[in-house]
């Protein structure tokens, strides 16, 4: 944009001195030099912190499926990358081993029911003790949780979806062994309920970042458009600055100004959707500094929308 500017200067230059209008001095030849500064100056530099632009990455929250309970698959309905809704079902396990032990606890749950009610029937006639009274109680009270935990567990034989999505790289079978280990997922499910829009923003033009202001976005899948939303916020934590807890001192590191991450939300949430996780683009956010150069940066970033149909990198 730089240039266009200054090719527009030295055009009409080049007509006042064609016209007369003006003599070609020296002050007039060394004048697109001192165009060119200030342009830089007054505008381009103060741009990036007005109006910072960055690149853009759609991103999604993964959820490593690990069943609460093992045993063999018997069926698996699903398909890879087939839309689902919360709560459909993604694998069943075997429930037979399950079933037999809710069966068995209801059986032993329903005899101490009876010997409870027996002691109780003797105690009121005076020939029982309060011991055994509550001591069967006690039992009863324990086997009604064993049953609880029987019946969450033939019920975690089904497992569902989490949330609105799908399951991507689907490798599970029918037949398959499956353990409740949280370092042995089954699966991979792809949240779609929410769509997350980072920007990188280097740290020399976040210095005016705030929640709510203006941005504009175009990704290289829908080349020519140009989308809006919001900033959500600027995360307050990147990698480098993260200190985590260890037995070592302090080790030390080659130290970068790494872009900081500030999330944005579409205001177009179909479009959002319609996004696969791991679209690219560009946006730029309109904060409240240097408004003259909003339209600049507006301009540049049709631009790039323009050049996406042609542009792969």
């Amino acid at each position: 944009m730089i240039m266009v500017l200054l090719n527009v200067y030295l055009a009409l230059l080049f007509i006042l001195v064609k016209l007369g209008i003006i003599r070609f001095n020296l002050f007039w030849k060394s004048s697109p030099a001192i165009v060119f500064v200030l342009l830089l100056v007054g505008l381009f530099i103060p741009m990036n912190w007005g109006a910072p632009q960055g690149p853009a990455l759609v991103a999604r929250h993964s959820v490593a499926i690990v069943p609460d309970v093992a045993g063999e698959v018997i069926d698996v309905p699903v398909q890879a990358n087939q839309p689902l809704k919360a709560g459909d079902v993604l694998f069943r396990i075997d429930p037979v081993p399950f079933e037999a032990q809710v069966k068995a606890i209801e059986a032993q749950l329903q005899f101490q029911e009876l010997r409870f009610e027996q002691t109780m029937q003797l105690q009121t006639r005076g020939v029982g003790r309060s011991l055994d009274v509550e001591q069967h109680r006690a039992e009863v009270g324990q086997l009604k949780a064993q049953l609880d935990a029987a019946r969450w567990n033939l019920d975690k034989t089904v497992v569902r979806a989490p949330a609105d999505g799908y399951v991507t790289n689907l490798a599970l079978r029918k037949g398959a062994r499956v353990a409740s280990l949280p370092l042995a997922p089954v699966m991979a499910f792809i949240d779609t309920s929410e769509t997350v829009v980072g920007v990188e923003i280097d740290q020399i033009d976040a210095r005016y970042l705030a929640p709510g202001q203006p941005v504009e976005l175009t990704f290289k899948m829908r080349p020519g458009t140009v989308q809006n939303g919001k900033v959500e916020g600027v995360l307050q934590a990147i990698a480098t600055g993260q200190a985590q807890a260890s037995g070592l001192a302090v080790a030390p590191k080659a130290i970068a100004s790494a872009p900081f991450v500030v999330r944005v939300k579409l205001d177009d949430d179909a479009f959002a959707r319609s996004l696969p996780a791991g679209s690219t683009g560009q946006a730029a956010i309109f904060t409240e500094e240097v408004k003259p150069t909003h339209l600049i940066r507006k301009v540049l970033l049709r631009q790039i929308a323009i050049t996406n149909y042609v542009n792969p990198f």
